[in-house]
């Protein structure tokens, strides 16, 4: 692991392509996908788009009982079956963390297709929430061929552990 946190790194969208990017961290240039709406400033809940800024990571939610635990200096939490994330802006839970029911419909973070075995949680839309203004942006594993994302970032599983053990707290991601 770093002996200390990158402070920030970057994503960009790849030239040409409105899906696909680099992330840029330290000497790390890592392809990723974005969402199927590009990078937007202006983020809306269900767009498809990622959010353009600068925003802090917040932990990592990790997959404990299919991969290890990786190094990083973020927090870490474990996901559970019953973790799950709120994006109906009527609810006042919107774009937070929430326990589901057994049976319950709503957005479960532990998924069998290993997109969510690491979620990197980021403060988009957060202080303050805004309804409708997107949730559950996360920085988490692409899909096979770097197919577009609802607007996350999405890397390799490799990659995205390259980048965990170089993250804390104080690092900064920025999009655009």
């Amino acid at each position: 692991m770093a002996k200390s946190p990158i402070a920030t790194f970057f994503v960009r969208r790849k030239p040409g392509f409105s899906t696909r990017g680099w992330l840029i961290a330290g000497p790390l240039a890592l392809p990723v996908a974005l969402g199927r709406g590009g990078i937007r400033a202006n983020k809306r809940e269900g767009d498809g788009g990622t959010p353009r800024g600068t925003f802090r990571l917040k932990r990592l939610w990790w997959r404990a009982d299919r991969v290890a635990r990786p190094l990083t200096h973020l927090p870490i939490r474990p996901i559970t079956g019953v973790d799950g994330w709120c994006e109906d802006p009527a609810d006042r839970r919107y774009n937070q963390p929430i326990r589901l029911a057994k049976g319950h419909p709503g957005d479960r973070l532990k998924r069998e297709d290993g997109l969510y075995d690491f979620i990197i949680e980021i403060d988009h839309n957060t202080r303050p929430r805004i309804a409708g203004r997107g949730s559950a942006v996360f920085v988490h594993v692409a899909r096979p061929g770097f197919a577009p994302t609802a607007g996350c970032v999405a890397l390799k599983t490799g990659a995205l552990k390259r980048l965990l053990a170089q993250v804390g707290p104080k690092t900064r991601i920025v999009i655009g």
